[in-house]
């Protein structure tokens, strides 16, 4: 894990995909902050679309291509909570990672 003075994990990539970091001391800074509401927007997003999810499972008449359209924003919702877990996880003091 990284340490707290580390390079920050974005949660947007860059050009072709590639992650983006963010190089600061200051937590409370314009990006950190702007960082922060993304990440809270799009774990809003990843809920919202997991009580859909929830609700296609009791649908018995899906449509197949409404279940295909689902999986791949369920997979990318994925994606975007574990890159921002990762990123939180990195934010953490080394001896807070540990703790239960």
């Amino acid at each position: 894990m990284t340490t707290r003075n580390e390079l920050r994990l974005l949660p947007w990539s860059g050009p072709e995909g590639k992650p983006c970091y963010l190089s600061t001391d200051d937590g409370d800074g314009y990006m950190s902050r702007l960082a922060d509401n993304i990440e809270a927007v799009q774990l809003g997003a990843a809920a919202a679309l997991l009580e859909q999810a929830c609700e296609a499972l009791n649908d018995q008449d899906m449509d197949p291509e409404d279940v295909r359209r689902l999986t791949k924003e369920l997979t990318e919702a994925l994606r975007v909570v574990l890159r921002v877990a990762t990123s939180r996880g990195h934010l953490l003091p080394a001896n807070e990672q540990h703790d239960t």
